[in-house]
């Protein structure tokens, strides 16, 4: 019932592992390090720094929308256009966030903030962006010594409706070279047409409709089950006025399910053996498994939420670090049973 569906980019501790599963369907996972028409990352200022960087793989000039959402500010949208040249990188330092050319972007964040970049091609005049021509990748840098490294995941517009029976998201972690701390980062997507067949942006900032509802279990390496808790991924921190509102949103859905969690974030630690590397609320509390594998079944999504994907990070605190790329099934999949 639990299909795994997973796709991990390592750095350091754990085997680079690339997956699919279906319900005698062909779904293939979307690959990070190819072109999208749309890709998605976090990023963290809380005594850490972030780049993004991004590239247009076509022949031709291409414009495209970036859209930088603040947790730490009520899920704050702020938002610039940009025009890559042909087969062109550039890196956006999120202290000092520059165009391509070298201007002001006249986005400045705040010392703290924390959240979602969301970058999406736009059509050329009535040309659709069909052939997905841009990718990308971050960094984040922390002051302790310790950085993370993931590609880019992408969003291709039409596997928003492909339908299957995969409803379980995973990924495993372990305590290996001193890793004590992680971040689990959760994006709940809500993107939509903006006036252009396959012209898609991102509408984060309404968190009470652009939400996901997960039940998590932790199963050790001897295929023990423990269950943990329910949760809720969103564009919110602990201090939204938003939060009591959210989760009566989320426990009160009738269609698709509901939950019965009783916390909602942006991002968690896994559990006490490994907890969240600011103090923040864990996956599993409690629960002091250091090597596992942690299930996210789906219960519940928001109205507007059309998909879900996310990164876990691992640290030693000091030199070491891995950030993975974590892809959930379809929402639709879930909203079909």
């Amino acid at each position: 019932m639990r299909s795994l569906i997973l796709l991990l980019f390592l750095v350091g501790f754990i085997p680079a592992i690339s997956s699919y599963a279906g319900s005698g369907s062909n779904f293939a996972l979307n690959e990070t390090d190819t072109t999208s028409n749309a890709i998605y990352t976090a990023f963290d200022l809380r005594d850490r720094e972030t780049f993004v960087q991004i590239t247009n793989q076509d022949s031709s000039n291409q414009t495209v929308h970036v859209q930088i959402y603040n947790v730490a500010n009520l899920c704050n949208e702020n938002d610039f256009f940009d025009l890559l040249t042909p087969n062109d990188t550039h890196v956006y330092n999120l202290r000092d966030i520059l165009t391509n050319d070298g201007s002001p972007s006249g986005v400045v964040l705040p010392e703290d903030a924390y959240g979602i970049i969301f970058i999406a091609a736009v059509p050329q005049g009535d040309v659709s962006i069909l052939f997905s021509p841009i990718f990308g990748n971050f960094r984040i840098i922390d002051n302790s010594g310790y950085e993370y490294r993931s590609n880019a995941q992408s969003f291709l517009t039409g596997l928003r409706i492909r339908l299957g029976s995969n409803n379980a998201t995973t990924f495993n972690f372990n305590s290996e070279n001193g890793v004590i701390l992680s971040d689990v980062f959760g994006i709940a997507l809500n993107t939509g047409q903006n006036g252009s067949f396959f012209s898609i942006e991102a509408n984060l900032d309404d968190v009470l409709s652009t939400f996901i509802g997960l039940d998590v279990d932790i199963v050790d390496n001897n295929e023990v089950l423990f269950s943990c808790r329910d949760v809720i991924f969103s564009c919110i921190d602990e201090n939204s006025p938003l939060q009591e509102e959210l989760l009566e949103n989320a426990n009160n859905l009738s269609m698709g399910g509901s939950t019965s969690a009783s916390v909602a974030r942006f991002e968690y630690g896994i559990n006490n053996a490994i907890p969240h590397s600011k103090g923040g609320e864990l996956l599993c509390p409690g629960n002091i498994i250091p090597e596992g594998i942690v299930s996210l079944n789906l219960e519940v999504v928001g109205m507007f939420t059309s998909g879900f994907a996310g990164y876990v990070g691992l640290n030693n605190g000091n030199g070491r670090a891995s950030m993975d790329a974590i892809i959930s099934p379809n929402i639709f999949d879930f909203m079909q049973r």
